[in-house]
């Protein structure tokens, strides 16, 4: 027992010393699926490289990993370090991104992961501990929905998170469940950078007019509601699924959309709230 505690104890050491060369971590977490969060965790990743930050990118989602689908990486393997201390190397992405993700070593599309909450603690520890994620402007963490034992690890490992992006969709549905999701951050006391209002609304591609199908507004009133700074909405865009499918970041391929411009203005106002916490500190 000893052991095992000196071991985990050594090995959270490893985990400050990795985070320590990395200036920005961020969590993308949503209160419930189906919201779009690994697509708007991607596609953030790949805004964040084009504007010449150094990226890296934890796909922590253990039951559900799509981050190497979605930037064209499933392919990938993860490999260790040739120095001999056994590092993790990190799959190369779009525009140097590194990419760690259980997906990168599972056999094969079938292969569930029957895990309970101490192995997926486990894992998510190794991660940080043992990757060589090097120096890096910004890895964003992308959460499974809700806030179970993902969420609570990653907020426990990363004692000094930037803060949290919020997902939401439109519908009132996921306007309920991301407030518990919100209570959640602040009951563990980590900052919130703010809420992205994913998939709100369609705009027509012939004559432009905007189709409210999943409802109106949601990630704004809670914004209010709650004194929550509103990050932005990224409309529904039919080439965002299928760049996905294709493993091709949506916003390299279309960048003129207004969806792709949506996504650069999160960014944007990332940027702000970091420059904001820099100033108070």
């Amino acid at each position: 027992m000893e052991e095992r505690m000196k071991e985990m104890q050594e090995q959270e050491k490893r985990v400050q010393t990795r985070l320590g060369k990395i200036r920005h971590k961020l969590a993308i977490l949503s209160g419930k699926g189906g919201v779009g969060k690994s697509t708007v965790t991607a596609n953030l990743a790949v805004a964040l490289a084009q504007r010449g930050y150094r990226v890296g990118v934890l796909d922590a989602d253990i039951h559900g990993p799509s981050i190497p689908k979605l930037l064209g990486v499933r392919e990938g393997k993860l490999t260790t370090s040739r120095t001999g201390n056994q590092e993790i190397v990190p799959v190369e992405g779009p525009l140097g991104i590194k990419i760690v993700s259980l997906d990168f070593l599972l056999p094969s599309d079938e292969t569930p992961v029957i895990w309970r909450g101490p192995m997926k603690m486990a894992a998510i520890r190794q991660f940080l501990a043992d990757v060589a994620w090097g120096d890096l402007d910004f890895l964003l963490v992308d959460l499974p929905p809700g806030t179970g034992d993902e969420p609570l690890s990653i907020m426990q490992l990363i004692k000094d998170i930037d803060g949290v992006l919020m997902i939401t969709a439109p519908s009132q549905v996921s306007q309920l469940v991301v407030k518990r999701a919100i209570g959640f951050t602040r009951e563990l006391n980590v900052p919130l950078v703010g809420i992205v209002e994913n998939m709100s609304g369609f705009i027509c591609p012939k004559c432009g007019a905007e189709f409210n199908i999943l409802g109106n507004g949601g990630g704004q009133k809670i914004s209010e509601q709650l004194g929550i700074p509103f990050l932005g909405k990224i409309p529904i865009d039919q080439r965002i699924c299928e760049d996905s499918d294709d493993g091709m970041p949506f916003i390299v391929k279309h960048a003129e959309t207004p969806a792709a411009k949506a996504f650069m203005q999160v960014v944007e106002k990332v940027e702000k709230y970091l420059e904001q916490q820099r100033g108070r500190s």
